[in-house]
């Protein structure tokens, strides 16, 4: 017989050879996927900021904000004149002018805080939409870098405590995302 530099051709049990043979599978397996780059992280906050979609929905939601709030400070005003104005005649009408005067005031400022509160609510509820539709649009986009780069696992930069900068995706994705979605449909 001659000498073999192959380990399964040894003579050894057929178990034993088993054995190896998984033992160097597992190995080049395991080399493998530790040679690869595994684990990245992405900073939301950044996509959902800094994406031009993203940037477009801060924008329309704020200028719609800042809109609103002008249009309900001017009411305040307004219904603060009318209850100064209601102030002053109260001894120049009757009580029950007065009572009447003073209920209709009461309905209106009721009116106003129900309808600021709703339009918050409603201005809100559209920034959720916009953060759930670009979350949407955004999870394909991770899954095609990742497949490409061949990254196991992305976690949000919020939950990592300490991490090599080089293994920060954000500002790739960010660009795919440029490309995909210029802006969201928040009407």
């Amino acid at each position: 017989m001659q000498p073999s530099l192959l380990i399964l051709d040894l003579e050894l049990p057929s178990k034993m050879k088993k054995f190896l043979t998984t033992l160097i599978f597992t190995s080049i397996l395991i080399f493998t996927n530790l040679s690869a780059d595994s684990t990245h992280f992405i900073d939301f906050s950044k996509v959902l900021n800094e994406s031009d979609a993203g940037k477009k929905a801060q924008v329309f939601l704020k200028k719609k904000f800042e809109t609103e709030s002008k249009k309900f400070k001017k009411q305040e005003e307004d219904l603060r004149k009318e209850e100064s104005q209601l102030i002053s005649q109260k001894k120049l009408i009757t009580n029950e002018e007065y009572q009447k005067k003073v209920e209709s005031l009461r309905k209106k400022v009721t009116s106003l805080h129900k309808n600021k509160q709703e339009t918050f609510n409603d201005i809100a509820n559209k920034r959720n939409k916009a953060r759930s539709e670009l979350l949407k649009k955004l999870n394909p986009i991770i899954k095609k870098y990742m497949e490409e780069k061949k990254i196991r696992l992305v976690i949000d930069k919020k939950a990592v405590l300490l991490g090599d900068t080089n293994l920060e995706i954000t500002s790739e994705v960010i660009k795919e995302l440029n490309k995909e979605l210029k802006s969201l449909n928040l009407n």
